[in-house]
Order: structure tokens, then sequence, then C-alpha cells
């Protein structure tokens, strides 16, 4: 990098050659925090931190007086259950029919440390169903740490950029994934990681009777609960619910992410729902690996158990604090998180006048979202080649081939750690990548 540049270029270079990967579209989440935090700390100068989504709200007071009772209950001395706490798990249940409208006992609400854990679980589990089955079919674009996580437990996985299959043309697309590839589990995001579409009741139809017809595992990732800000979603018992493919069939399992929703990252306590009638059913094949061949024993007491043996009290109570107000109506957690659509909405237009453009820029005909994520690209440049010019211009992103896109030339943006007051900073930037680069 040659031209004028914000950060010192012959710093950034050297670390970009000192880091493992040969191609920085290939980097990791992590790996370009890393990478954005090393060029910090040598420079001094900061980062418009975009790749990682770190919440930017903090957690309201209620959780952590939970928390501190819990803590001077004495829990910390104790292991908590498996299952999760009985308060928690009522809690949870209140939550799934309050504002997704699906009746599920608490018997089958569970806690995993961050959803992250519930995925590799169910991953552990959904695919060993069947000896004949082959894995997992990401809806992608999608969450680069789930691919990770398929990769490292040695299954094998395949994956469709879901863009130019929406509506009626959704079916014939997994179908043929289905028949052909020998698919054992489906797993999506709703809203997208990181193309912030949502699907539609049709298109959710389409995924539960399929799953139905073909008896596959539905893996429904609800990180973003409610943060489909065109909708509010956020009035206890009345409609519009969170739409979930809980409605169209009985094979899904749920997981709900306290993290963004609730800014209860750093807590690592996430909702992992199962139905009742998948819980039950009984997988011969899974005797292999388990010491039965009930689903939903095999995932609590034999997958997750041996992941982490239980989440922590203390969150545990913390959650339940923060789900009670929620399903009370005592605390709405969307006028918290829709600051994250407020500052979207003015960091696209930074973009747009500055020469680049969006990838992902409609939802079936309608705007995309302002939300957690957005993703760009600019004119002339892989995705590769502009996550490396950005780093030079202070701006850190991931490439979208991370997520499964067939767009390669475009990046994710996260919002979140943006605040208005990195506004100015961030246009000056932008402004010099266009002048350099326009």
């Amino acid at each position: 990098m040659k031209k004028d540049t914000p950060i010192d270029s012959n710093v950034v270079k050297r670390i970009l050659d000192e880091m493992p990967f040969d191609d920085i579209g290939d980097a990791s989440i992590r790996e370009i925090v890393r990478l954005a935090g090393m060029i910090e700390e040598e420079t001094g100068e900061k980062y418009i931190r975009m790749e990682m989504g770190v919440p930017g709200i903090d957690v309201r007071e209620i959780a952590l007086e939970a928390e501190i009772k819990a803590f001077k209950a004495g829990y910390a001395s104790k292991y908590a259950p498996i299952i999760g706490i009985a308060p928690l798990k009522k809690e949870i249940s209140r939550f799934v029919k309050l504002f997704l409208d699906i009746d599920i006992d608490p018997e089958y609400c569970f806690t995993s440390v961050g959803s992250a854990q519930g995925s590799i679980a169910l991953f552990m589990v959904a695919n060993r169903t069947y000896t004949n089955r082959r894995g997992v079919l990401f809806i992608d674009p999608g969450f680069p740490v789930q691919k990770l996580q398929i990769k490292v437990l040695g299954y094998e996985y395949d994956t469709f950029d879901v863009f130019n299959y929406r509506g009626k043309k959704l079916k014939a697309k997994l179908e043929e994934f289905i028949v052909e590839k020998k698919i054992s589990s489906i797993l999506y995001s709703n809203p997208n990681n990181p193309a912030w579409i949502s699907f539609t009741e049709e298109e959710l139809q389409i995924v539960g009777e399929l799953a139905t017809k073909h008896n596959l595992v539905i893996i429904e990732d609800l990180a973003y609960f409610g943060m489909d800000f065109r909708k509010d979603y956020s009035e206890p018992g009345k409609p519009p619910f969170q739409p979930t493919v809980a409605k169209y069939t009985d094979n899904w399992t749920m997981l709900i992410s306290s993290s963004k929703a609730f800014s209860y990252a750093g807590q690592r306590v996430g909702m992992l729902i199962v139905s009742e009638k998948l819980y039950k059913s009984k997988f011969p094949d899974l005797k292999r690996f388990f010491s039965t061949e009930q689903f939903g024993h095999s995932l609590i007491y034999n997958a997750l158990y041996t992941l982490s043996a239980g989440v922590s009290h203390t969150p545990q109570y913390g959650l339940t604090a923060l789900l009670k107000a929620v399903n009370d109506g005592d605390y709405n957690y969307r006028d918290d998180v829709k600051i994250y659509g407020e500052r979207a909405k003015v960091m696209k237009k930074m973009f747009l006048k500055y020469g680049f453009k969006f990838v992902y820029d409609n939802d079936l005909g309608e705007p995309i979202a302002d939300g957690f994520y957005f993703t760009f690209s600019y004119p002339g440049m892989t995705g590769s080649e502009l996550l490396e010019n950005l780093i030079y211009h202070g701006i850190s992103a991931i490439a979208l081939q991370t997520t499964g896109s067939e767009r390669h030339e475009g990046l994710r943006a996260c919002v979140s750690q943006v605040g208005k007051e990195l506004f100015p900073l961030l246009e000056e930037r932008l402004k010099k990548f266009h002048e350099n680069f326009g």
C-alpha cells in the first residue's frame, strides 16, 4: 500500500505479513479481531471495529442484582443442573409462548454456554441420527463459526446461498440437497447473519414441511431475536410474533441467544429448546455414539454434558430475572436494541456517499432492514482486496467468503461497536478511502 493512509502503512504491512493466513479474506472473526488489536496497540490509532458482533449496550441492572443475590446465596460453590435451573426453564417456556406463540413445556427448555455451545451439541446428535445420511445443510450466508464447529467435529456439510432462491424457489432447491446429499439436519438464522434478510411465513412453511417429509432436524438460530425492526415483536402475548418454523413441523430445535437482544454476551448463557416430539423420538443409529437411542436424552445427558456439565448458576439467575421482566411486560428489550437499527441507517448512508455498494440489498423486493449487520462492496475490488485496503484505513470487517456467501466481492459490517461518537472518524476514513481508490 503506497497511498497516503490514516494508519502507518509500514506497520500494517509488517503485521499483515506476520499473520498465519495467506488470504485475509479467509481470516476468521477472531483473527481479524487480533489483527486490528495488534495494529491499534502498536500505532495508538483506534480502529472502526465492524468485524465482531459484540453488543454495545450495557446490561440491565435487574440481571446484575439477580447474579449478586445468587452469589451471596452460596451458589458459587454448587454445581448447576445440566438441564438448567427450574426458574429459568419456566421463564424460557413462557417467553417462547408469549413471543413466538409456541406452547412448550419447561421440561424441554434448556440452557447452554451461549448459543455456540447449543449448536455444537445439536450437531453432535442431529448429524448422527442415520448412518446413511451425510450431515448438515447450511442455508447461507451464515455464521462462520458454525461451519468451523462442523469441521472440528469431522463432519461433512453442504451449503448454498439462499439469496437467489427466495419464496417458492426455496422448495426445489432444498429438496434437491436433501435427496441428493442425504441431509440429516438444516440450520439457518432468522434474521440472517450476515445478510440481514428474514424468512417469510411461506419460506418457513416450506422448510417445516420438508423437515417432516424427510424426517430432518431443523436448527433454527434466533441469535437476533426480534431484531428485524420493520415489525415490533416485543409485546408479550400480542401479535405479530417472531416467525418460527415451529409452526410448521415437530422436528424443530431452537437456539435463542441472550447476547444480542438482552446484551448479556459476557455471561455465556443461551437457550436451547427442543420440541417434545423430537426430544422423545428414537433413532437406533444414535447408539453408535450415545447411551440411548432417544434424541433428547442423547442431546442433554451425553452431548451437552460432555461439553460443559452445565451453565454457571449466577448467569442463569441473571437471565431468569431478565426474561421474567420481559415476560411480565416490565421491560421491553426492543427499546434498548433498536439503537442498532438507528446506527445502521446512518452508517449505510455514509458508505453510499463514498462510493460503496450494498451486496445483499433487498429482502424479497423490500429494502433490507436497518439492523445489526449490513453487507457492502467497492467497485473493482474483490472482498479480500477490499478488506486489506480497509485495514490500512483503520476499518475492520470480515469477508463474505467466510460465511458461505457466493458474493466474494463483499464484506460484512457489524454496527454494534460503532457508537455515534465514532461517526465523524468513520466518515473521515471512508472519505480518504474513496479519495485513494475512487
